[in-house]
């Protein structure tokens, strides 16, 4: 029995509807296994997409602040739980505790700003050009949503797509990884005891669908799920977007980041270097935010290189370890596709680089894939650079001026997160007109979004946006509604004439 079963089992009750032999999930942390799980038939996946669109008819017909109401209840109950679902992400996906903990807070979070949510979708009343005639721009409940979350981030997408779906009147059905979703059935179970006692709430308005890519793909192209929400991979993406479209339905796509931090020769270094090194460390470089290019103005590159090499040292050799101590701060990678993946990475690029620091493996003892964060200098950007390596792997290229660094840092295909380090202010406001990111920022890193602001990137990233400002919309129908009040017969639009008489 895994030395986690009893967090396991608190977290999930009803565990045992689970089990089979399908699915083995082993934690990332030694590579034990801590389940054995079934995966769910097509003809199953079929059932719940039927019980979906049922849960969904019955839904939204509930007011919008009711449906806030579940979805505040739902954050109480993740409070209740926090500290346990923290450690089961941890457990589960290898990130280290407080990044574990700060997962579930944002759960937390976009509970909350849900609630406030449920009480502003706000349509429009628009001038008319007609007389006696009033326009009105209406929004409507979409549908069943379904979710395919990636294993980085098990339990936060989820709740940035659901909580927003929940208020905006749809239901869900939600596909985790295959590597993380012992994660997926604590939250699920957590939903469930919440509508247990919401009687608004009806049966299967949340779902869970375990399976490999036949159960994504079936979720992908059943015509009933007006909106797929998918994280993960730009290869994954450029599959889901057209079969999306093929249905006319609509996919709402977060996909792989290739993010630059570019240093001006202004930037305050006391306050650049700790959002560097987070951004290109932190999660064992497995998000899709991690920072994986620093461009670096020539005349600060020798500086920061040394600064670098010296902390990059002290993390390989002092704080790369098991996630649940609380004095790590790089926990292992998911799997050896990963670190495989990033030792042939290193390999290509060695020959070309200046200098590479760090990317060995760690041994603790244990079995998992622990490393030394990379950092590899250039004299220019690579097309090696251009493809996106889920790892701990940080190019630092020199510039020489702003435009040149600006090329640079749009000429990848993938468009998220972007920064720049700066006292100037006419420096910063060039780079928030002209980076091609869905996130700009200044003086922070490219990780570490909050919810308040929509999340998404652009080009190969997938142009999707969850969370904050609008971004309801996506789960949301728009119309547009025309009345006439008048007791004449109505005017035409554009004046146009069309008498019978």
């Amino acid at each position: 029995m895994s030395k986690y079963a009893e967090l396991i089992n608190r977290l999930i009750p009803n565990l045992d509807a689970y089990r089979g032999t399908d699915l083995v999930v082993t934690t990332p942390i030694d590579g034990s296994e801590i389940a054995s799980l079934r995966m769910n038939t097509a003809a199953e996946l079929d059932q719940m997409i039927t019980q979906s669109v049922t849960a969904f008819q019955a839904w939204r017909k509930v007011p919008a602040p009711i449906r806030g109401e579940f979805v505040r209840r739902l954050g109480n109950e993740l409070r209740e739980h926090k500290e346990d679902l923290s450690q089961l992400v941890t457990i589960e996906c290898g990130k280290i505790i407080t990044e574990g903990r700060g997962e579930v807070q944002e759960m937390i979070d976009i509970c909350d700003f849900a609630v406030g949510l449920s009480r502003q979708l706000y349509g429009l009343t628009i001038v008319s050009e007609r007389p006696n005639h009033s326009m009105q721009e209406n929004w409507h409940p979409l549908g069943p949503v379904g979710i395919i979350s990636a294993f980085n981030f098990p339990v936060a997408v989820w709740s940035w797509n659901a909580c927003l779906a929940f208020v905006c009147g749809d239901s869900t059905i939600w596909k985790p990884s295959e590597k993380t979703p012992l994660t997926a059935l604590a939250v699920q179970a957590i939903v469930d005891r919440v509508a247990k006692d919401f009687p608004e709430a009806p049966e299967r308005l949340s779902q869970v669908v375990l399976g490999a890519v036949a159960i994504g793909e079936q979720l992908v192209d059943d015509r009933r799920i007006p909106l797929i929400s998918a994280t993960g991979s730009t290869r994954m993406g450029a599959q889901v977007g057209p079969r999306v479209a093929a249905r006319f339905g609509r996919s709402l796509l977060e996909l792989g980041g290739n993010n630059a931090i570019i240093v001006t020769p202004s930037a305050d270094l006391g306050v650049a270097m700790p959002s560097m090194l987070f951004g290109a460390v932190g999660t064992a470089g497995q998000r899709c935010t991690t920072t994986r290019r620093l461009i670096v103005h020539r005349s600060l590159i020798d500086n920061v290189h040394e600064q670098l090499k010296k902390a990059y040292a002290h993390l390989g050799d002092t704080k790369v370890g098991d996630p649940l101590d609380a004095n790590t701060l790089i926990g292992p990678l998911i799997d050896q596709m990963s670190y495989d993946g990033m030792q042939r990475k290193l390999n290509e690029v060695r020959s070309q680089a200046v200098e590479v620091t760090g990317g060995e493996q760690v041994s603790i003892g244990n079995g998992g894939f622990y490393v030394k964060p990379a950092l590899v200098r250039l004299e220019k950007q690579l097309d090696e650079v251009c493809e996106e390596v889920f790892a701990p792997i940080c190019y630092l290229i020199p510039y020489d001026n702003l435009d040149e660094a600006m090329a640079m840092h749009n000429e990848v295909p993938q468009g998220l997160s972007s920064a720049i380090m700066t006292t100037d202010v006419r420096e910063a406001e060039y780079f928030k007109q002209n980076s091609d990111c869905g996130i700009a920022n200044v003086n922070i890193g490219t990780s570490g979004a909050e919810i308040g602001g929509a999340f998404g990137g652009e080009k190969e990233t997938g142009g999707g946006r969850e969370s904050g400002s609008d971004a309801w919309k996506a789960y949301m129908r728009r119309q547009t509604s025309t009345t006439y009040y008048g007791s004449e017969r109505p005017a035409l639009a554009q004046g146009v004439q069309f008498d019978l008489e």
